[in-house]
Parts: C-alpha cells; sequence; structure tokens
C-alpha cells in the first residue's frame, strides 16, 4: 500500500497523462508546486512498488498496477464526494475534504456498496449490475454522474 503522499503524486501522473499524453517530471513538480528532487524520489518509490516505469531524464510511464490504482483512487473519491455533498448536504468544500480523508481507508466492498447506494439515492442508475470498484463495471454510470454534479 502506497502513502497519501504517494499517492497524489500517482494521481497527477496519471491526471497529466490523461491530459497531455507524457509525463514529465517538471510537470509533476509544477502541477504539485513542488522540488524536481522530492518528485524523483516519489518516482522511485512508486517504482519500487511496480506502480510505473521510468530511466533518468525520460518520461514516466505507468505499469497498469499504477494505472489501476490510479483509477481507484480517483473513483472512490467521487464516490465518497457525492455521498458526502448530494446524500449528506455537506457543502461542497467539507465534501471534498472528508472524501479526501477516507478514499484509502475503505474497503473494496464499502466503497461498491457506497457507490450502489449513493447511486440509487440519486436516481442515476441501478447499479444492480455488480459493479465493483476494481473490475470498472458501469463507467457509464460513472460519468453521467460527473456531469450532472
Amino acid at each position: 500500500m502506497v502513502s497519501k503522499a504517494l499517492e497524489e503524486y500517482l494521481k497527477t501522473m496519471y491526471v497529466l497523462k490523461k491530459q497531455t499524453g507524457n509525463i514529465r517530471v517538471t510537470d509533476v513538480a509544477n502541477k504539485m508546486d513542488c522540488t524536481k528532487p522530492s518528485v524523483n524520489k516519489a518516482i522511485y518509490n512508486l517504482k519500487d512498488e511496480g506502480l510505473l516505469n521510468y530511466e533518468s531524464y525520460g518520461t514516466i510511464e505507468l505499469t497498469k498496477k499504477g494505472e489501476d490504482l490510479a483509477q481507484k483512487i480517483l473513483e472512490t473519491y467521487d464516490i465518497a464526494y457525492l455521498f458526502f455533498k448530494d446524500v449528506l448536504n455537506l457543502e461542497k468544500e467539507q465534501a471534498e475534504k472528508e472524501a479526501e480523508k477516507i478514499k484509502l481507508n475503505l474497503t473494496d466492498e464499502t466503497i461498491n456498496k457506497l457507490a450502489k447506494y449513493v447511486h440509487k439515492v440519486l436516481g442515476l442508475n441501478n447499479l444492480e449490475c455488480n459493479y465493483d470498484v476494481n473490475k470498472e463495471r458501469c463507467r457509464s454510470c460513472i460519468k453521467r454522474t460527473k456531469t450532472q454534479i
């Protein structure tokens, strides 16, 4: 399991890959407002975990395991955020803070049940299709949810 700090680096790298098509140390440092040496340290720690591939001064490539974990982190945050904001009616800022705090502390089983509950309560889609955060079933449901926020 990666630390919260490494999780943020991984998430940022995933987002950069989706936005620009490649990941560079400079881009990560700029996006996270940190130094290049701290990015390099995180890169080597994530590489040791098997989450990315990197050769000095090259581009950073997320492994399948790294992409899967980054997606899971983002999806779990989104599900928790929706629950706090739209079900519990917390203010946007408070919902963001709470979702950030718990996103990696919930088990997959809890997230799957929470996702089904959130979608049912909000009347979006029936997730009786065996939604599983690890298998990315019902991605269209999640995308539809994001556009309605």
